[in-house]
């Protein structure tokens, strides 16, 4: 059975565990904080250790800390991820006083370059930052499915990927692969227009799709 490796223990994290339990996953979370929060995640298929066992025993392993602090986190444990895929689904920006994304933290690269450069021995992709957390799981959840974009230097890390979001319930027409690690900063910008949309459309639940 895979195990799969979650990094984050946030609304993000819990979203993407219920999913991959759901599709057969044995999952282990992986946080700052794990005995605090052992009870809270207790239940059959996922169990929480440190963010340095988590990532030492899953792969892939899937970044869902913050942004903010994913590249220093990261490279803490980069021993652990030596030769496995890393799988970013954060975006890492500056928040206005709502709490909404006003600019990117690294506007000339992407956190996932970020990431390649700073873990060189892993095999860094990125997928699944541009929807609300409850569509990463449940994509066909939206009126309009939303699209995950993939975006790494290894094609077969990108083919591992498409495969978890596979098991997630994405369908292979919702999934494009973009090539590259760089292609990444396109995906990463969206996050900007968050704020706006939020205020034009209300609290809802939302991603960016390709009408095609």
């Amino acid at each position: 059975m895979t195990t799969t490796a979650i990094l984050g223990s946030g609304n993000v994290a819990r979203a993407l565990a219920e999913g991959l339990r759901r599709a057969g996953h044995e999952v282990i979370v992986g946080s700052r904080r794990p005995h605090e929060i052992a009870a809270e995640w207790a239940g059959p298929g996922v169990r929480v250790a440190s963010l340095a066992d988590a990532a030492g025993a899953g792969e892939p392993v899937i970044n869902a800390l913050p942004g903010s602090v994913s590249v220093d986190v990261l490279t803490g444990v980069a021993e652990k991820l030596a030769g496995k895929v890393v799988i970013d689904v954060a975006n890492a920006v500056e928040l206005d006083a709502g709490g909404f994304a006003s600019a990117l933290r690294y506007p000339e690269t992407s956190l996932a370059e970020e990431l390649q450069r700073a873990l060189p021995d892993a095999r860094v992709v990125k997928t699944l930052n541009t929807m609300h957390e409850s569509a990463m799981a449940d994509p066909a959840g939206l009126s309009t499915p939303p699209t995950a974009f993939v975006s790494g230097d290894d094609s077969e890390a990108r083919r591992t990927t498409a495969g978890l979001l596979t098991d997630l319930g994405w369908r292979p027409e919702w999934i494009i692969d973009l090539g590259g690690i760089g292609t990444a900063r396109g995906p990463e910008a969206f996050v900007l227009m968050i704020g706006d949309l939020v205020r034009a459309l209300g609290p809802v639940p939302f991603g960016l799709s390709i009408a095609r």
